[in-house]
């Protein structure tokens, strides 16, 4: 705000729609040289000995006070359910960003096992129902808006985890490392990712008949908000189009609660100028309140992946995703396995689609995928030396193609034979 000469601050400029839509078209996709990477890596919090019992927010509020005083190099957060989330600062090799965010980790689950907690890898929360742990203007919005389409969006604020890996949008000129054909593999790639990652086939205890509960819970909450944009030739337009188009959750306020207005989109908010005038800072918040799988935020957000087991489960959706998006031959290999699956979507956007529904719900039960997941993950493997991988990663990513991809098998699967078998998932019986 600027200074009038009484002393008073005038209002921020309102934006017009030209000006909103030019303003998206140069953020969303920042061209050059693939040179950066990084990792968002979110975790349900559980009680160390006893996770199917809920943790207080007296506790996690301690836990979390805590934690913010440790150096790290990584930014933590915390969602609304009061899932704890690490995000790597931009990395220049995929070797800087694993140690960067391990090494950080090892510090968090330090302070938590002190205070009897653990983090958990799992996609969505097999004990708990929603429980909101931040009470703020924002998640108050959400929630306002998101329930209007049912229940999935308080389960995916409150009971979700993922592995969000970050890449570069790629070079301005057309080739395998362009920006449009980066931005048509992640939606592609994205379904086979959903379908070898799939990691929650529980809620409430039960299977739901979903691999990968998570994500249908994102197709559940509705294609304004969390689908794709459509893929064409053009994908700052086709972008800029989705994100003037979709829905306003909120319009936000300086004193109490944020007005959450009903089928108002920013179009027609910029067109309006109701309830006030829409400004750049509107804009900006408005990009952050639509969560398709696959986000232009300068570089590309890949949020298709569920929160992976173990300690380092991350690492290898993160290390595969690296060599399949940064190394050319890799890249060349993975858009040549996933160009057929463009037909299974029948034009729909991401993952509102058959190919997303199918990836989702039969993971690598679905022989298409698990065909191209073989060749992309044998692609992988020979990129990753050539990306200067550690070896401990390439091994990683070995094991798993051993344990999964070879045998049509994705982490949900190991826990629903534990659920059929009576035994722990992770430590202690579902049925508890």
């Amino acid at each position: 705000m600027s200074a009038s000469a009484g002393g008073c601050t005038d209002p921020p400029p309102a934006i017009t729609e030209a000006e909103a839509d030019a303003l998206v078209r140069g953020i969303c996709f920042k061209t050059g040289p693939p040179s950066r990477l990084g990792v968002e890596v979110e975790w349900l919090v559980h009680e160390l000995r006893s996770p199917q019992l809920p943790v207080s927010s007296e506790r996690l509020e301690a836990a979390y006070a805590a934690l913010r005083t440790l150096p790290l190099r990584s930014a933590l957060t915390v969602e609304p359910g009061g899932q704890l989330e690490l995000s790597s600062p931009p990395a220049g090799s995929l070797t800087e960003c694993v140690g960067t965010v391990s090494a950080d980790l090892e510090a968090v689950r330090a302070v938590l096992r002190e205070d009897g907690l653990r983090l958990v890898g799992l996609g969505h929360d097999p004990w708990h129902s929603p429980q909101r742990y931040l009470r703020e203007p924002r998640y108050d919005a959400m929630e306002a808006c998101l329930d209007r389409e049912g229940p999935a969006g308080r389960a995916m604020m409150c009971t979700s985890a993922s592995v969000q890996v970050c890449v570069d949008a790629g070079y301005e000129e057309p080739g395998p490392l362009g920006h449009v054909r980066r931005w048509w593999l992640a939606h592609q790639l994205g379904a086979v990712l959903v379908a070898v990652f799939a990691n929650s086939p529980l809620a409430g205890r039960r299977a739901t008949g979903w691999l990968s509960t998570r994500q249908l819970r994102w197709a559940q909450i509705g294609s304004g908000r969390a689908g794709g944009a459509p893929l064409d030739a053009d994908p700052r337009g086709a972008w800029a189009l989705h994100v003037l188009n979709a829905p306003v959750m909120c319009v936000r306020r300086d004193g109490g609660p944020w007005e959450v207005p009903e089928s108002l989109t920013f179009r027609e908010w910029t067109r309006s100028r109701r309830p006030r005038p829409p400004t750049r800072e509107d804009l900006d918040y408005h990009a952050t309140t639509l969560f398709p799988p696959v986000r232009p935020r300068g570089h590309l957000e890949l949020r298709m992946i569920d929160a992976q087991p173990g300690d380092d489960g991350w690492i290898v959706p993160l290390a595969v995703t690296a060599a399949l998006f940064d190394d050319p031959q890799a890249t060349e290999t993975a858009y040549r396995a996933v160009k057929p699956l463009a037909e299974r979507t029948l034009g729909r956007p991401a993952p509102h689609n058959p190919l997303w529904r199918a990836a989702a719900r039969t993971g690598l039960a679905d022989p298409e995928l698990r065909e191209i997941a073989a060749v992309c993950f044998a692609a992988a493997l020979e990129a990753l030396p050539r990306l200067g991988a550690a070896r401990e990663v390439v091994d990683a990513v070995a094991a798993f193609e051993d344990r999964h991809v070879r045998r049509g098998r994705c982490p949900a699967d190991d826990l629903l034979d534990a659920l059929h078998a009576g035994k722990p998932p992770y430590g202690k019986d579902l049925s508890s």
